[in-house]
């Protein structure tokens, strides 16, 4: 019996197993905390992704339902996201805070994750919190700085009617040109440039649909801000460079008594036989300056709303050198984008004049055959076709211009046009930002 039990003493066959048996538990429970706390942690991500777009979806419409609408919407919008995670979660009631009058919601949720591994210590759920918080950009102060492109080309008629009556009156010529291009007669009376033409026959053209899209904007602005506090809205124009028209200004009667004052140059009664955005954008990025936070009248976020056909040009190029007539370099908005402003684009479509070989030569060229890198440094995104026209690569080259693709806008009759800067507008008002 002694040998059998020194034997056995001194076998050292199952040592492993042993050994194993004795870091089992504390090397399961170390990899079970590992990939539990992995699982926690894209559970709290998920959850609070989920929050967020819950009250981000409130947000957009703390103006127009009551505070019970909007936390019944919060608990209800979150409640279609958790359906769909197998994490359980649970919006905290009392957590919930809705500030109609300073536009902002906040609110809290918590969630259990089931563990798998962590289970042989006995610990079967993890708890995770969030919290999220959002305020919308019309609850702070804004300045508004709305540049319009007075190049001959937005002196087009607006309408199909419109340019059927300047063909007949004026020579074939849609464009109500100021400077004098020959008599025309009209009703009896001889007119010796397009413009004075137009305005006799009745013609709207996109520079007056300009002014009434402005005007749109005004309207907006007057009910965001009733009290002509928070925001400012000041008119620019750009041909060779930006001139400021009317400062910014609280009040809606100022603005709109320049917006109509043909002395400001916003009318169409003035035009530019040049665009130069490369020399403009940056003179306007100086009378914008560097955005605020939007907390106080000094520190105001800063918005630009820009109404263009996109197109760098001058009236003496269509003669004597057509390719540097081009769709513009998105960088040249780079400086009033670094300082913080968010710039919005209406693109008025450049309509096809095939018929024109002006048009032709320039716009319904080629972007290959222009000087769009070689003199003006813009560049072909990835994997473009040169052959692409400059009139089809216009938009492409705006949307590199607006800050967000949502404030990005394209209209090609009048009635787009003059609804499409105060819808750009209404955009930037309802986008939020998450403040927690």
């Amino acid at each position: 019996m002694l040998r059998i039990l020194g034997s056995f003493c001194r076998n050292r066959q199952g040592n492993i197993a042993l050994s194993f048996a004795i870091i089992a538990m504390p090397l399961i429970l170390a990899i079970g905390v590992s990939f539990d706390f992995i699982r926690a942690f894209n559970a709290r991500s998920d959850m609070q992704s989920d929050l967020d777009a819950a009250v981000l979806a409130a947000m957009r419409q703390v103006d127009t339902l009551s505070e019970a609408k909007l936390r019944d919407n919060v608990k209800q919008w979150f409640a279609a996201q958790s359906e769909l995670q197998t994490t359980q979660y649970k919006l905290i009631d009392a957590g919930i805070t809705i500030d109609k009058n300073n536009r902002t919601i906040m609110a809290e949720a918590t969630g259990t994750v089931e563990t798998s591994l962590m289970r042989v210590a006995n610990i079967k759920s993890v708890d995770v919190s969030v919290k999220t918080s959002v305020a919308g950009p019309a609850s702070s102060y804004l300045n508004v700085y709305v540049l319009l492109d007075k190049s001959a080309s937005m002196m087009l008629s607006a309408t199909t009617a419109d340019q059927q009556k300047m063909k007949t009156y004026a020579g074939g010529c849609v464009f109500a040109c100021h400077i004098p291009e020959g008599n025309h007669t009209y009703n009896g009376r001889t007119y010796d440039n397009n413009y004075d033409l137009a305005k006799a026959m009745g013609v709207t053209l996109r520079a007056d649909v300009s002014v009434s899209a402005v005007g749109k904007v005004l309207d907006v602005i007057a009910s965001e801000d009733p009290q002509q506090k928070r925001i400012k809205i000041g008119f620019y124009t750009m041909g060779t460079s930006a001139s400021e028209a009317q400062a910014p200004t609280n009040s809606i009667s100022t603005a709109r008594q320049a917006l109509a004052n043909d002395a400001k140059g916003l009318t169409s009664a003035t035009s530019y036989s040049s665009t130069y955005f490369h020399t403009a954008l940056p003179q306007l990025a100086k009378f914008v300056g560097t955005a605020g936070d939007g907390s106080s009248a000094q520190k105001p976020l800063k918005l630009v709303l820009l109404l263009t056909d996109g197109v760098q040009s001058a009236r003496d190029w269509v003669h004597n050198d057509q390719d540097r007539t081009t769709p513009l370099n998105p960088a040249w908005c780079d400086d009033l984008k670094d300082a913080g402003a968010e710039v919005a684009v209406l693109y008025t479509e450049y309509l096809p004049m095939t018929w024109d070989w002006g048009y032709e030569a320039t716009v319904g060229a080629k972007m290959k055959t222009s000087d769009y890198a070689s003199v003006w440094k813009g560049k072909m995104p990835t994997g473009s076709n040169s052959e692409i026209l400059r009139r089809d690569f216009i938009p492409y080259a705006l949307k590199g211009c607006a800050s967000k693709p949502n404030l990005f806008l394209s209209a090609s009759v009048a009635s787009e046009i003059e609804t499409g800067l105060s819808s750009l507008f209404k955009e930037y008002l309802a986008m939020v930002r998450l403040t927690q």
